[in-house]
């Protein structure tokens, strides 16, 4: 995927601490989900497309909301919104998931920022994490199930854009690059802003696992993304890291992947 991308315009519409712990949220969340289909959720098409409101304002999350998990009635599906894109081929297949994989990516349909610098501001206090530990825990109690820590394989993208460059071009190879890493699998969550006054933008990508993310950069598109770094960006900074939800999703670790090593 090409990291940072500010593509509100096209679809209508800121250095990570090395070793950070969240504590327990003290927020109370009552999710309405589908408990008698584990991997069972509203048809996206249901779901708005707007970029705004699938980035800023959690709307993928609206999956979830069933009003009646015994009626079904309503069009349900597999398929999770899992990035501001709700297309087709962009979609997280939840059955191919096993259970703490599932329960945190429906988890991450809640991530949202906290802050408008988020492009250079901390990652970890950048976003909804309290929100989306909340409803892990939420979501482990409604499926009966004891969560056990369990790490995640995270990448941060810190990038500036050059002035007056090829947004459709920028677009594009977003885009597909998105749609190679759903069709390799294990892409949990893509998460992207827009670009402040200086250009500067953060993206973000929750793997199931390392090998995971390595598979799902090898692809055409990504290939042609990394060529075209040169001609969009004046800077592009990745890091990797162990996103870790230690025992009965109590805190969040986030470290370092290298210093933490496998």
């Amino acid at each position: 995927m090409a990291p940072g991308p500010d593509l509100s315009a096209l679809a209508d519409e800121a250095k990570a601490p090395n070793d950070i712990t969240i504590s327990k949220s003290k927020l109370k969340i009552n999710p309405s989900t589908d408990v008698e289909s584990r991997d069972s959720v509203l048809d996206p098409a249901s779901i708005t497309q707007e970029f705004d409101e699938l980035r800023f304002e959690a709307a993928a999350s609206r999956q979830l909301d069933f009003p009646d998990p015994k009626d079904h009635s309503t069009d349900r599906s597999s398929q999770l919104i899992s990035s501001p894109y709700n297309n087709p081929g962009h979609y997280l297949d939840l059955s191919t998931l096993d259970t703490p994989n599932l329960i945190f990516a429906k988890a991450l349909t809640a991530l949202k920022p906290l802050r408008s610098d988020y492009a250079t501001a901390p990652y970890i206090s950048s976003l909804d994490f309290p929100t989306v530990l909340s409803l892990v825990r939420s979501f482990s109690r409604e499926a009966n199930y004891t969560w056990k820590s369990h790490t995640f394989y995270v990448v941060i993208f810190r990038s500036q854009l050059k002035a007056d460059i090829d947004n459709d071009l920028l677009y594009k190879l977003d885009y597909e690059s998105h749609r190679e890493a759903c069709e390799s699998g294990g892409l949990l969550k893509y998460w992207f802003g827009k670009t402040d006054g200086e250009r500067r933008n953060m993206a973000t990508c929750f793997w199931r696992s390392r090998e995971d993310a390595h598979l799902g950069g090898l692809g055409p598109w990504h290939k042609k993304a990394r060529a075209a770094g040169r001609t969009l960006y004046e800077s592009i900074r990745f890091s990797t890291h162990r996103f870790t939800l230690t025992d009965g999703a109590e805190e969040i670790k986030f470290e370092d992947w290298e210093e933490a090593g496998r």
